[in-house]
């Protein structure tokens, strides 16, 4: 998904110590691998759909079909991941997803060799769930790996090593998979059908050995966790019966709004990053690899922004905070559909610290006093981040129907921050009966 951890806690007890930290700290730097791994893989879409553009010779719209995959794979896996959570046990969740990464990774390979965008599409879908198992279970693995009293410093320690994802990734993907190589439709047109099929199946190559790469490191820490003793944890319940109610929570206006605003924000924070070296390369002027270059700048800035907002909501509250940091993006995003030259791309960059805070502020509030229905509330929120697979689809139909238009492109999360906006203004008030 995105950069963004899932947050949702269940009520659980170790056995043992709880406040041991020697006990802890092999298996909590296992679960922070987790956490940089699918960043890695989230980060890794932005080079992707550029990439991936050039050599199936797509339009904008059907490399959207890269996050679409991903996202779509979330959504559908969100229930059955709970569901082997609950059966098999956190060990055993993070093993399986950890083998379905890989998996997916290592279809990379037959999809190169055979320039088949749709095995790639399946790729990135198996990856999807297998990242979706992932953030189920290490999310509150990680936050009961120690003193329950620093369970939320674990989790923003974990989440932090998102941000540095988002800064790795694009170098890895600019060095190993970008060819900063590019063809006009006349250039392509103009080369006999053996020089196209050739540069095409060059372009997809490159794809491969990052993937390789990845699919053996997923393998091995997957087997580092079967070897490695984990701490046991069982499930505490108060009265051993299941609280709240799944479409009964959403009689709570506030928690109707933040599904809404997350929704928007997941799908803001795609439409962002998926077409940022394009922007950057068509508004800026600059070429693909400088475009790269700063697409690690914006992974920069948004682990920044998590660190300033984190240090802010000590001295404001988190909806004003959410106000301001959603007024600033809707103007950097009218900088970036109005303005020419590289302050475009500065705007872009400048977008990600300012959403870095958008998504945990969002949940929180929207949770907010609803009592039992917590956890079925925290469903729909994790559920709204299918807003990744479709606002980006839109974002690409956009830019084709106005001639490859990027910048025009930018006026989604445009409307997805105003949706931010309200949230932060009115809808995350809780109607009090």
């Amino acid at each position: 998904m995105t950069n963004e951890p899932i947050t949702t806690q269940p009520e659980i007890v170790t056995e043992g110590d709880s406040s041991s930290g020697k006990k802890y700290l092999l298996p909590f730097i296992l679960v922070i691998s987790l956490f940089f791994l699918w960043g890695m893989a989230h980060n890794l879409d932005s080079i992707l759909i550029p990439h991936l553009k050039k050599a199936c010779n797509l339009n904008n719209r059907q490399s959207t079909l890269i996050d679409t995959s991903v996202f779509l794979a979330y959504f559908l896996m969100a229930i059955p991941a709970g569901m082997v959570l609950k059966k098999w046990g956190y060990k055993a969740t993070m093993i399986s997803g950890l083998l379905a990464f890989a998996f997916g990774a290592f279809l990379f390979v037959p999809a190169a060799n055979n320039l088949s965008y749709i095995t790639f599409l399946i790729a990135l879908f198996i990856i999807g769930c297998g990242l979706t198992m992932l953030e189920t279970s290490a999310n509150p693995y990680a936050a009961v790996l120690g003193d329950p009293a620093k369970a939320t410093s674990r989790l923003n320690l974990a989440a932090s090593f998102n941000g540095l994802a988002a800064m790795v990734a694009p170098m890895i993907g600019g060095l190993f998979i970008l060819s900063g190589k590019s063809h006009t439709k006349e250039e392509l047109a103009a080369m006999t059908d053996a020089t196209r099929n050739s540069y095409f199946l060059e372009e997809a190559a490159s794809v491969k050995t990052p993937y390789i790469t990845l699919g053996i490191v997923l393998l091995v820490i997957a087997v580092v966790f079967y070897f490695i003793h984990l701490p046991e944890i069982k499930t505490k319940s108060i009265d051993g019966e299941a609280k709240g109610s799944f479409f009964g929570a959403l009689r709570h206006k506030h928690l109707k709004w933040a599904v809404v605003a997350q929704f928007f924000y997941v799908g803001a924070q795609v439409c962002v990053t998926s077409f940022f070296i394009r922007m950057a390369q068509q508004g800026g002027g600059f070429d693909e690899k400088t475009a790269a270059s700063y697409l690690v700048v914006y992974g920069f800035l948004f682990t920044a922004g998590r660190f300033a907002g984190t240090a802010l909501l000590q001295f404001i509250s988190s909806n004003k905070l959410l106000v301001i940091y959603a007024i600033i993006s809707i103007i950097l995003c009218l900088v970036a559909i109005l303005g020419k030259g590289s302050y475009v791309v500065y705007a872009l960059g400048a977008i990600g610290f300012f959403m870095s805070i958008m998504f945990p502020t969002i949940f929180a509030l929207g949770i907010d006093g609803i009592g039992d229905d917590t956890k079925p509330g925290s469903s729909w929120l994790i559920m709204s981040i299918v807003g990744g697979a479709i606002l980006p689809f839109g974002m690409g139909s956009l830019i084709d129907v106005y001639g490859d238009n990027i910048q025009i492109g930018y006026s989604i999360p445009l409307v997805c921050f105003l949706v931010i906006l309200y949230f932060g203004l009115r809808g995350y008030k809780i109607a009090h009966k």
